[in-house]
């Protein structure tokens, strides 16, 4: 069997066991509010399955599906900002910028992705919504536009991007991608579950309450226990350097977190949007990925490509 799915299978088997200690939870405390952690699980199952369907699929068609969650999670950022109405050339460019972000990253062009949102779409934006002569707001929208491109399409972009990073034809690029997400996933639901049981240290209380001492802690250990097991086995690292990742994925997944909730309470909403059941919008299920995806891709290929 094709190590790719055996590490589906493990990964689902993630799933399966968290949703049992869900009903375990469910059962035993029942005088508990365990709600939010039941939809977090369903919904982390449909994102896991739509990673699946990404990695089992032609590299041009696993690019398009993510290239169309940056879409939907720019559209879905710009609907939280206010607009000027003489910045929709602006923000059409900003959208066609998306696939040009990921054809450079089919192609594998690795200087050029780096560089094409930070700099050239830094540059260009401002500039563009200069001609039109508007300047109330101006410092705070450009602002606000580079944020966006910056989170929902050059960083989300780093995942797409651990799928071409080895241009040898083997599976290694998927399987990076499965463990970042999978470890990414099982920090979030990992952080929740020791915050929830044992959290009793409010680590920011003024910008998201839930997050716990306690959280980070029991969820960082057991994300960095899971690395340490799983990427021998799925990644090209030994085991220090997948423990390392495991720690870089949750911390970076917190911080993460923790910075997109001090964005939405900056905006002044909850959740971004009401797509996904129990965690809101695209953005509410990124925060997390838009930190880990860019940190782990540049430790991956600093030390190994």
């Amino acid at each position: 069997m094709p190590l790719l799915f055996i590490a589906l299978a493990v990964i689902f088997s993630l799933l399966i066991f968290a949703s049992l200690i869900n009903l375990l939870l469910v059962w035993r405390r029942p005088e508990k509010d365990w709600r939010e952690l039941t939809l977090r699980i369903r919904t982390w199952w449909v994102i896991i399955l739509f990673f699946s369907l990404a990695m089992i699929s032609p590299r041009w068609l696993a690019l398009t599906l993510f290239a169309l969650v940056s879409f939907l999670a720019l559209k879905e950022f710009l609907t939280l900002i206010p607009s000027r109405r003489s910045d929709r050339m602006p923000l059409l460019w900003m959208f066609l910028a998306i696939p040009l972000n990921y054809w450079l990253i089919g192609c594998n062009w690795y200087g050029m992705f780096i560089i094409f949102i930070p700099v050239y779409a830094f540059l260009f934006l401002p500039a563009r919504m200069v001609l039109t002569g508007n300047t109330e707001g101006f410092l705070r929208t450009a602002s606000q536009h580079h944020w966006a491109l910056m989170t929902t399409v050059f960083a989300f972009g780093h995942v797409g991007y651990l799928l071409v990073l080895p241009n040898d034809g083997a599976q290694t690029g998927a399987l990076l991608v499965l463990f970042l997400v999978g470890l990414t996933e099982f920090n979030d639901i990992a952080q929740y579950l020791w915050g929830k049981s044992l959290g009793r240290i409010k680590v920011t209380p003024r910008v998201s309450p839930n997050k716990t001492l306690a959280g980070l802690i029991g969820g960082v250990a057991s994300t960095a226990l899971i690395a340490l097991i799983l990427g021998p086995l799925m990644t090209p690292m030994n085991w220090p350097m997948a423990l390392v990742a495991g720690l870089i994925i949750g911390v970076t997944g917190f911080c993460g977190d923790i910075v997109m909730s001090a964005v939405k309470r900056d905006i002044g909403v909850k959740d971004s949007g009401t797509l996904l059941p129990g965690h809101g919008g695209i953005l509410d299920r990124l925060d997390s990925l838009i930190f880990t995806a860019p940190v782990f891709f540049h430790f991956i290929h600093y030390f190994y490509y």
